[in-house]
């Protein structure tokens, strides 16, 4: 087998990497318990910078070679969360700084951003979401040290241009981190198109199977602030336990089919319910329609994604009502798993929340689409 064949994405997951155990020529990695690691008599570790797990484990290993290889990254680094990994980002940040996210994205991340900025003195900007020249005037050059961007962006999923956002930020003297969990490395690589961090709440498609809560960083460059963030993982305990880093890699080998199959359903369902009478309107951004289609389609290969949201006709309570008819879809929060899960964000974000009241978040799974688009059905007649 050729390297270029061995490093399609398909192959490097299904194969975790081509793995082959040392000791025992298995294919499956082993999970490594063990918190602390022998030395020879010379005091040499046998497996290099392997000594003690807070700071790196064996089981994390195989998960973050493959997820770096995906990006096309310089090293990745796995975190006991999403917000364990996203949190780890701003915190390298100095008192001072500027930082500009988008309006709407990952709620729990924008609620503690805000707070976290007031009480470390971070200034933060929000730019309107989707909104590419907004995002350009509020970088401000020599003070904005981080542009955030998550695209698509949760849940009304608001498309960025990621290289148009490289460009701006790099220009002004900061760093890109581009939140690609809904895109996962098969439909986009951000590090390509500039950015210098990726984030991935790996609870989500990563792992697809609603089993493991878990986060992963993946840089460009393992330069002095990669550095710092790797001591925030290790001198704050935000580990993933070895149990749920075998469980995350095993759930990765089958992300190719998983999300091939979630994005065809997904443009089943968007198409179906363009045009019905009691939906306002489809939100995703394969659908021409979309603001961002154009974006989407030119840094998105292979699929829209499995993530699309319906603004029914009617308001909260009109919403919910339909929610609470379907039942094929699960009504629960998360996003990425095999099973089809159905949300009012509304609801689940509280006051404040920017998200339109009428909207329903839908996390398309692989079922049979004929199911999916029957259940939604019934659920608004």
């Amino acid at each position: 087998m050729t390297e270029e064949s061995s490093s399609r994405p398909a192959t490097l997951l299904a194969q975790a990497g081509h793995y082959e155990d040392a000791a025992t020529g298995g294919v499956t990695p082993p999970i490594q318990p063990s918190v602390t690691f022998a030395r020879d008599r010379d005091y040499a570790l046998r497996l290099d910078g392997v000594s003690y797990a807070r700071d790196r484990s064996p089981t994390f290993l195989p998960a973050e070679h493959v997820l770096a290889r995906l990006e096309g990254g310089a090293q990745a680094l796995l975190f006991a969360s999403g917000m364990a990994a996203a949190t780890a980002v701003f915190r390298c940040l100095a008192p001072g700084d500027h930082v500009v996210a988008p309006r709407v994205m990952y709620w729990a991340l924008r609620d503690w951003l805000q707070r976290f900025c007031a009480q470390w003195g971070l200034e933060l900007d929000l730019y309107a979401t989707g909104d590419d020249a907004d995002l350009a005037r509020r970088v401000r050059p020599g003070r904005t040290r981080l542009v955030w961007v998550e695209t698509p962006c949760n849940p009304t999923w608001e498309v960025t241009d990621i290289a148009a956002a490289a460009a701006v930020a790099h220009a002004a003297g900061a760093r890109l981190a581009v939140d690609s969990t809904v895109a996962t490395p098969l439909l986009t690589r951000p590090l390509e198109l500039g950015a210098d961090l990726v984030f991935h709440s790996a609870t989500k498609y990563l792992n697809g199977h609603s089993d493991v809560v878990a986060g992963a960083l993946v840089t460009r460059d393992a330069d002095a602030h990669w550095r710092a963030i790797a001591d925030q993982r290790a001198n704050g305990g935000a580990i993933l336990g070895p149990f749920e880093a075998w469980l995350l890699l095993r759930g990765m080998r089958t992300l190719d089919v998983r999300l091939r199959r979630a994005c065809d359903n997904a443009m089943t369902v968007a198409r179906h319910f363009a045009a019905h009478p009691e939906v306002e309107a489809v939100l995703y951004p394969g659908l021409q329609e979309h603001p961002g289609h154009a974006v989407a389609a030119r840094q998105m290969s292979g699929g829209f994604g499995g993530m699309l949201s319906l603004l029914v006709r009617g308001d909260a309570a009109r919403a919910r009502a339909v929610a609470g008819k379907m039942q094929v879809f699960v009504r629960a929060t998360s996003l990425g798993g095999v099973e089809s899960l159905v949300e009012h964000r509304a609801s689940i974000e509280g006051p404040g929340s920017p998200v339109p009241p009428n909207l329903l978040r839908m996390s398309i799974g692989i079922e049979d689409p004929a199911d999916l688009v029957a259940d939604i059905e019934q659920a608004l007649g």
